[in-house]
């Protein structure tokens, strides 16, 4: 088995657990002490990609390009990667992060979309970054359709497509089926993004490099959405035990972890029952907090929301739906 590329994700999906309040100085110490540890890749943009920043997703304390200048200012031998979603970011955002110096770029689609990638995956590639497909809510379709998007975003030039498990939902067996595919049938590297929601970020991630993934997604401290991300420090740790290669510094990984967790993680990134019904229900992780708010503002259990939101398959990027699902069932409950 080769070595195991890890891109450390704290700085953009843990956006979301801090309402996209990072400060250029916590993004710069962070970098700083991953690159320190190792860490070959590290993502930081607001918690929904580049353009995030808005009313409807949540407004960033800081302009995610100077987030992304900071941490190239103190990024060492690591690559600081971007996140872009096609409708949210633009070719103008993609542009400005590589100015900024942002070297790698994750193009995001929800796993039956990825046509809308190619534009994005091209220009990124003409620009010399290095490129990546992410497949969001992979839970949601069969591996068989897995792979069908993923060919697309490989014949568009991306280097590595991800099989991404936005909801927290999928089981190991799920994990290995679309891996093992999309190994069988691609060229390019494969990676995986796992939630944490059913407690199983760290096997989820171990199946999929048994079953053939080299890129895996961490988040110091399990800070992401949801119940948050495989967690690096331990994955690091079980990997070194497994005899899997990474070349990260497990104790100045551990060290990261505790000042995340001193300084920056609001609360325990535990499993709540609000996390755990987003993985149960299938939805994407980051309404968590939205159907919070709907919840108090309309007087529905947070919990019926995120259930009603999978049965009617909603989306990253629709968390306008997430309001409009929430008065609708209140609407409902008062009728009756």
């Amino acid at each position: 088995m080769g070595k195991i590329l890890l891109t450390e994700v704290a700085l953009r999906d843990g956006s979301h657990v801090v309402g996209h309040q990072f400060t250029k100085e916590q993004v710069r110490y962070v970098v700083e002490q991953a690159s320190k540890a190792g860490v070959p890749y590290i993502e930081v943009t607001h918690g929904d990609g580049l353009g995030g920043s808005s009313l409807q997703y949540g407004l960033s304390k800081e302009y995610d390009i100077d987030l992304v200048k900071a941490a190239v200012e103190v990024a060492g031998d690591s690559i600081i990667s971007v996140l872009l979603l096609p409708g949210i970011g633009t070719i103008e955002d993609l542009k400005e992060a590589y100015q900024a110096g942002a070297r790698m770029v994750r193009v995001a689609t929800h796993v039956t979309e990825a046509d809308v990638s190619k534009q994005h995956i091209e220009t990124a590639k003409s620009m010399g970054m290095e490129t990546i497909g992410f497949l969001m809510m992979s839970h949601s379709a069969p591996p068989e359709v897995v792979l069908e998007q993923a060919k697309l975003m490989e014949s568009y030039g991306a280097d590595a497509v991800y099989v991404t498990d936005s909801a927290g939902a999928m089981l190991l067996g799920d994990v290995q089926a679309r891996i093992s595919l999309l190994k069988e049938h691609l060229s390019v590297d494969i990676g995986f993004h796992a939630h944490n929601n059913l407690s199983l970020a760290v096997a989820n991630s171990l199946a999929a490099i048994e079953a053939g993934a080299n890129r895996i997604d961490g988040s110091v401290c399990c800070l992401g959405a949801g119940a948050g991300n495989t967690q690096t420090e331990v994955l690091v740790g079980v990997l070194d035990r497994m005899g899997i290669d990474t070349n990260i510094d497990l104790y100045r990984m551990l060290d990261l972890a505790d000042y995340v967790r001193a300084n920056i993680l609001p609360a325990p990134q535990d499993i709540t029952s609000g996390s755990f019904i987003m993985g149960y229900a299938g939805v994407y992780s980051s309404f968590l907090r939205h159907a919070v708010i709907a919840s108090e503002k309309f007087g529905v259990d947070s919990r019926d929301i995120l259930i009603e939101l999978g049965k009617r398959n909603v989306v990253g990027g629709q968390e306008d739906t997430i309001i409009e699902t929430a008065q609708q069932m209140a609407e409902k409950k008062v009728s009756v």
